[in-house]
């Protein structure tokens, strides 16, 4: 696959790639090399990039704990912590090895040790693939409170290898094509309707659905790369499904959801409420349900859970002047954002999804 340019670096794709890498250490000259990974990346992925790279620069290894609840200030901390006992500075290159969490978190971790040091972005996981690789988003959560804490700056390069994506399990694959499916959703009918039957795909095919997904977002991160406008419809979904996110995060006696399952109910809800104040068709929300219900497992919503959950939307960080905003859908691949719905619309749209089951 070609390279992908963006405005400030590249995104490189598969065993090729990793000469880019060699290149760039050799040229940069930095003065330690740290890979950040979690428990997972460290067996599974690790030992495939330490063989892809050569140079006689000693490389550190920073390992922090799988999931999205370690995903806080605190982890941030002792990997600082760990970057100065090991004597990193502002010539040092960290390179993130793994999924959301991972890139997020390591990418904030640079982008503030010592105002800023130079990292490489490895997504190992789909959704990293198709979300995390293009847009220069980093951060952390607050609490239960997704991606409270960051700032948006690009790393030197990324380096997609689906390789990485044979040690996912099926559950992480689906919460990857939660990402996909709104890339069509939003932009573009035509890669939106290549989902509608997954059982015709190949990791061929895979490939070029992942390639084909880095390039939508990259479109709409070029033109809006500060979010001020086209760049809000990457959230479509998001805003109902941070929230349920964050609620079964913060709740033990409910099940954790990955991101993309949650953005995948999300989704279906706002295509719900899409019918009723953007004027979705009623074929188009029924369609956008069955095919999204047809790759997701049916997560029965409390109706207790209802309200804590909403009052969980006016955390979401797309809110201004006190206004809970939504991106909706007009059609397949054409969107509205700055939506405000009304919350007996979001308890109907709640009450849609629990009875699609």
């Amino acid at each position: 696959m070609k390279t992908i340019d963006t405005d400030t670096y590249r995104i490189h794709f598969n065993l090729s790639a990793y000469s880019q890498i060699n290149t760039h250490i050799e040229e940069s000259n930095p003065s330690n090399i740290f890979i950040l990974v979690d428990q997972n990346t460290h067996e599974l992925c690790l030992p495939h990039l330490l063989a892809e790279i050569s140079t006689t620069k000693t490389i550190e290894i920073i390992e922090i704990e799988a999931g999205e609840i370690n995903k806080t200030i605190e982890t941030c901390v002792g990997v600082w912590n760990v970057l100065s006992e090991l004597g990193a500075d502002r010539k040092s290159l960290v390179i993130n090895l793994g999924g959301g969490v991972i890139t997020d978190l390591g990418g904030f971790v640079a982008s503030t040790f010592k105002r800023g040091i130079l990292f490489i972005n490895i997504p190992t996981t789909l959704l990293s693939m198709v979300d995390a690789s293009v847009g220069g988003k980093t951060g952390v959560d607050l609490g239960s409170l997704k991606n409270q804490i960051g700032v948006i700056n690009t790393p030197e390069m990324v380096v997609i290898d689906t390789t990485y994506l044979k040690t996912l399990p099926q559950n992480e694959m689906r919460s990857g094509l939660a990402e996909m499916l709104k890339h069509g959703l939003i932009q573009d009918k035509a890669y939106w309707d290549k989902f509608k039957d997954l059982s015709v795909l190949n990791l061929e095919h895979l490939d070029e659905l992942i390639y084909e997904s880095v390039l939508i977002k990259k479109h709409v991160v070029d033109i809006d790369p500060r979010e001020n406008g086209l760049r809000k419809t990457l959230n479509y979904g998001h805003t109902i499904g941070h929230a349920i996110e964050s609620y079964y995060l913060g709740h033990s006696h409910r099940k954790n959801l990955l991101h993309g399952e949650a953005v995948a109910i999300g989704m279906i809800l706002a295509s719900y409420i899409s019918t009723k104040l953007t004027g979705l068709s009623e074929a188009e929300n029924t369609e956008i349900k069955d095919v999204i219900l047809g790759i997701y497992d049916f997560v029965e919503i409390d109706k207790d859970d209802y309200e804590p959950i909403i009052e969980l939307l006016k955390y979401d960080k797309k809110n201004s002047h006190g206004n809970i905003n939504f991106v909706l859908l007009n059609a397949i691949g054409e969107t509205e954002i700055d939506c405000l719905v009304p919350n007996e619309l979001i308890i109907e749209a709640l009450n849609f999804y629990n009875e699609a089951h």
